[in-house]
């Protein structure tokens, strides 16, 4: 029996460069970037001051606003993005088995701004003004169960966390899902909504974040000999993914096909990576071999591309170690350079974004690629958008724990 595949039919998202897919697609390609002075709350004090965050968003456009209440901002988020991928996909849910609907997400921090109101709250009025909605808000899988919810998903539902790679891997399990006949249809991808004091304040202690406060458009700078850390951003991505055939077979338009995946661990530090590469490499090699490839039929890459001096620096030589000569043949940008670092959404955000470039035969740059680095010698895509016209894609994901994830994305012919 052949393996069942796995398409791309909806895509939803919101992030520093709008509340849409379309918007944020289309200033990628401009090279605009999302990061600004942080708005939300005071950040005097504070190292770092900007990020990037969601602009404008009104989830009650979407969402009744008595449900809106009941929602940390990343699951509002979630909500949100599922509509638009909803209304995307063209599916009519009224008149699908709901069984066979998953719902698989990802996310890093979770309802990060509900425990800190409520931590103020505790400390200012006593333990019994704390809101009952406190944990329901809290929780990791509120993303998923919200969504099915609002949607009616009775299949597999379930959160992902394992830091910055919890959305790619739930895309993984997503495409496993459908692989392996669970479900027909999966809401997928992943949300953060991390900007907030608490966020911002701990990795700042890192020493993770970029301090560039006095000019936050150059703050994002993946591989550049300047880089100096990430900036933090929020937002989300949805993607439906559905059963190849009955796609097909509804006539539904395909944005790409995700056709493989890989995941490791470096095993070696909590919050750094291993130098040496190996543990990245090993996983974009079993996510190329599980869909049926070899290296050299990767062209481009959809990059963690953190802006931070380890991680571009070891992504640099992990890639050269996966595809030997071929790394200087390939096109590779990081999404990270306008958007920000979406910690556990990110991988959703990046997936999508490759898939739209695998579909329009575009690809977005790398700005502020201003002075190169000797130990990042590939090609990323410097500054300006370019035309390609691209089969394979991968895209990945690193993160704290020593976690890697890579899919392996294909153009729909």
């Amino acid at each position: 029996m052949s393996k069942r595949r796995a398409v791309i039919t909806g895509i939803g998202t919101v992030s520093g460069l709008g509340n849409t897919t379309e918007d944020t697609f289309s200033r990628l390609i401009r090279g605009e970037s999302g990061v600004a002075p942080v708005t939300k709350f005071d950040t005097t004090g504070f190292g770092t001051t900007i990020a990037s965050e969601v602009k404008n968003f009104d989830p009650a456009t979407r969402i009744n606003p008595r449900d809106v209440r009941r929602m940390d901002p990343f699951a509002q988020y979630a909500v949100y993005c599922s509509h638009e991928a909803l209304q995307d996909s063209g599916l009519e849910l009224e008149h699908e088995d709901s069984g066979r609907i998953a719902c698989i997400m990802g996310t890093g921090i979770g309802g990060i701004t509900e425990i800190e109101a409520q931590k103020e709250k505790i400390l200012r009025k006593g333990p019994r003004f704390v809101s009952p909605m406190l944990v329901p808000k809290m929780m990791f899988n509120s993303l998923t169960g919200y969504v099915a919810l609002m949607h009616g998903l009775k299949g597999p539902n379930y959160a992902t966390g394992s830091a910055c790679a919890s959305a790619t891997h739930a895309i993984g399990v997503a495409l496993r899902t459908i692989q392996y006949g669970d479900s027909d249809i999966v809401f997928t991808g992943g949300a953060e909504a991390a900007v907030t004091s608490l966020g911002l304040g701990g990795f700042s202690s890192m020493k993770a974040l970029s301090s560039r406060n006095d000019d936050p458009t150059k703050a994002s700078r993946p591989f550049d000999k300047d880089r100096d850390g990430f900036v933090l951003g929020e937002g989300c991505s949805v993607l439906i993914l559905e059963e190849r055939e009955r796609a097909l077979a509804r006539g539904a338009e395909i944005h790409a096909e995700v056709v493989g995946f890989g995941a490791t661990d470096d095993a070696f530090h909590l919050t750094a990576p291993d130098e040496s590469g190996q543990g990245p490499s090993s996983c974009m090699r079993r996510a190329i071999r599980d869909a049926g490839l070899e290296p050299h039929q990767i062209q481009y890459v959809n990059a963690h591309g953190t802006s931070t001096p380890l991680n571009d620096k070891t992504e640099t030589k992990a890639l050269k170690l996966t595809f030997g000569d071929h790394a200087q043949k390939l096109q590779i940008s990081s999404t990270k350079s306008m958007i920000g670092h979406l910690l556990g959404a990110s991988g959703a955000v990046e997936c999508a974004m490759t898939a739209i470039s695998l579909e329009k035969g575009i690809l977005h740059p790398t700005i502020n690629q201003e002075n190169p680095d000797p130990d990042c010698d590939l090609d990323y895509i410097p500054n300006e958008a370019r035309e390609a016209q691209v089969q394979y894609a991968i895209s990945n994901s690193f993160g704290f724990g020593g976690t890697n994830a890579c899919l392996v994305i294909a153009r729909h012919d």
